[in-house]
C-alpha cells in the first residue's frame, strides 16, 4: 500500500479514485467493511482504493482536552488498513488551517480535482468540512453536478446490541477490561506496543518472574489489573501475563505496565515488542508479603496457560 503523507505530495490524479474518508481509529469491523465495500467498487472500474485520514485526531488540534486516547498508532493503523487491500492511505497532517477549508472546496477541489475521486464510500452520518457543513445531502448533490457516485454503508451492530460499532464504543470497553467484547469488534485482540524500558529489577530478582516494562503514549490503555496475553517479538509469538497498575504490594506508586513472558529468557531491553492482551484475570490487589504476591503470580500464569491454550 502507497501512503502519501501530504497532499502536496500527489503529482497528478489517482486513476479512477474510490476513496472513503475518516480517522479510522483502531480499523474495527465497521471501518473494514468501508474498505471492502472501496476496494470491491475499485476493481469494478479500474481504479484505487483510497483511505484518507488524519494525523493528529482532530480533536488535539481543535478541542485538545477531549482528545481521546488512541486505539491505534500510526505505525498500527497503517498496517491494518494495507491489510483490507487498500491501494493508497493519505494521511493528512491535520491543522486549523485545513479544518477551515469549507465542505465544498474540499469536495471539488481536493478529493475531485487533486486526489481523481470517482466514487466516494461513506456511513450513514458522515459529515465533512468546515464546522462539519457538509453532510450527504450536499454530498449527493454535489456528486450529480461534478459526475462522482456516492456509496452509503449501512452500519454494523455491536454484538448483537442496537449499539453500532464504534471507536467510542471499543474505548470503553478496553478501559473496562473487557478484551472479548472489544476483540468481537476489532476482529482481533487489542494490541499495544512499544520499546521495552528498564524497570526496577525485581520481577526476576524478588518474585522469580522477569518481566518487560513499556510505557504508553498516547495510547488507550486497558483497565488495571492482570491479563492473559500473547507477546510478539522478533517475528516470534509467546504467551505471557501483563500486569497493569501500581504494585500495591511495594507502595511504591509508580504506574507501569510489566509483562511476564512464559518459556524465555532473551535480553530485550530497547528491543520492540507487541502484546495483544486475550482475557482479564483479576484485579490488583495488595499482599501481606512478597512470597504470597510470587505464589499469587505462579497461579496467575498457570490460569493464562490454560486460557492460551485454546488459542493454539
Amino acid at each position: 500500500m502507497e501512503i502519501v503523507s501530504r497532499l502536496e505530495a500527489i503529482q497528478e490524479p489517482f486513476h479512477n479514485a474510490v476513496i472513503t474518508i475518516g480517522n479510522f481509529d483502531g480499523v474495527h469491523i465497521g471501518h473494514q467493511a468501508l474498505f471492502h465495500t472501496v476496494v470491491e467498487k475499485a476493481h469494478h472500474i479500474g481504479g484505487k482504493a483510497i483511505a484518507m485520514t488524519f494525523d493528529p485526531h482532530p480533536m488535539k488540534v481543535l478541542a485538545p482536552k477531549r482528545q481521546p486516547p488512541k486505539i491505534t498508532l500510526a505505525e498500527q493503523k497503517a498496517e491494518l488498513i494495507a491489510k483490507t487491500g487498500m491501494d493508497v492511505m493519505i494521511s493528512i497532517p491535520f491543522t486549523k488551517s485545513f479544518a477551515s477549508i469549507p465542505a465544498r472546496s474540499f469536495v471539488e477541489d481536493v478529493l475531485f480535482k487533486k486526489v481523481g475521486m470517482r466514487a466516494i464510500v461513506v456511513g450513514k452520518d458522515y459529515s465533512f468540512g468546515r464546522d462539519r457543513e457538509g453532510n450527504l445531502e450536499m454530498l449527493r448533490a454535489m456528486s450529480e453536478e461534478l459526475g462522482f457516485e456516492v456509496i452509503v454503508v449501512d452500519w454494523i451492530q455491536g454484538n448483537g446490541k442496537r449499539d453500532r460499532i464504534s471507536s467510542t464504543q471499543i474505548r470503553k470497553l478496553v478501559m473496562a477490561g473487557k478484551m472479548e467484547e472489544a476483540r468481537r469488534m476489532l476482529g482481533r485482540y487489542y494490541q499495544i506496543r512499544g520499546i521495552v524500558a528498564g524497570g526496577r529489577n525485581r520481577g526476576g530478582r524478588l518474585l522469580g518472574f522477569p518481566t518487560a516494562n513499556l510505557n504508553l503514549q498516547d495510547e488507550l490503555c486497558p483497565k488495571q489489573g492482570i491479563y492473559a496475553v500473547t507477546v510478539e517479538h522478533d517475528g516470534k509469538s509467546y504467551q505471557g501475563v501483563a500486569n497493569i497498575g501500581y504494585s500495591p504490594t511495594f507502595d511504591d506508586r509508580l504506574f507501569t505496565i510489566e509483562v511476564h513472558i512464559m518459556d524465555f529468557n532473551q535480553d530485550i531491553y530497547s528491543d520492540r515488542i507487541r502484546v495483544n492482551f486475550i482475557q482479564r484475570l483479576r484485579d490488583e490487589i495488595k499482599f501481606e508479603s512478597i512470597d504470597a504476591l510470587a505464589a499469587q503470580i505462579k497461579k496467575d500464569v498457570d490460569h493464562a496457560r490454560s486460557i492460551l491454550a485454546s488459542l493454539l
